[in-house]
């Protein structure tokens, strides 16, 4: 493979959708890359919250909410992909043991950058006793994309991408989150809007 072709990883990127892009679930979304290879790639949409709130979802999995931070916090709609099931996406847990990459849950995605996405319920159990990791964010379900198929998206101009930020996962606004992003790569939405220079 030569240098010009060498694959891009977008790992700990967010995927902007194009103003564009008209689609019900990835229109003016955010997407944070959890994982991408050769083999495909794996996100989570961070700005579509969901009608449930984080203490419903315990409710719903027979776990007490012993978080009161986290209570009122929505789920989100982390993409078409398994919408049944629960997606978290943390800070980074020290197990102070110096086991570098070693993760304190049971199934849990380490991503360059400090964040993990944990799907075992025993995050959720760690939340529901008072613990568990200080910034949390909850997705329903996840987007994903085959091998090569993100690549031609972009190519087609249907996402821009940027570095992510982990406080606009975790601190900005909802309705906020999608204006940061395109604010990560200095742009604003209406700039790129395909109705723009029509008067």
């Amino acid at each position: 493979m030569s240098a010009d072709s060498a694959p891009i990883n977008l790992t700990s990127h967010f995927l902007i959708a194009m103003p564009g892009l008209s689609d019900a679930l990835f229109g003016r979304s955010v997407v944070f890359m959890c994982e991408h290879s050769e083999r495909g790639a794996l996100g989570l949409v961070i700005n579509k919250p969901s009608d449930i709130v984080l203490s419903r979802l315990f409710e719903k999995v027979d776990l007490p909410m012993g978080r009161e931070d986290l209570a009122n916090q929505p789920v989100f709609q982390g993409g078409p992909v398994q919408t049944e099931r629960g997606f978290v996406l943390h800070e980074a847990i020290d197990t102070g043991e110096g086991g570098e990459g070693e993760s304190v849950y049971a199934s849990t995605l380490s991503i360059p950058g400090g964040l993990e996405m944990t799907t075992s319920k025993d995050v959720l159990e760690a939340m529901a006793s008072g613990a568990g990791p200080r910034k949390v964010f909850v997705t329903l379900g996840y987007a994903s994309w085959g091998e090569g198929q993100l690549e031609s998206e972009i190519t087609e101009n249907s996402w821009l991408t940027v570095e992510a930020d982990p406080s606009l996962i975790f601190d900005a606004p909802v309705d906020e989150r999608y204006d940061r992003a395109m604010a990560l790569l200095g742009l604003q939405s209406w700039m790129l809007s395909p109705d723009a220079g029509h008067a």
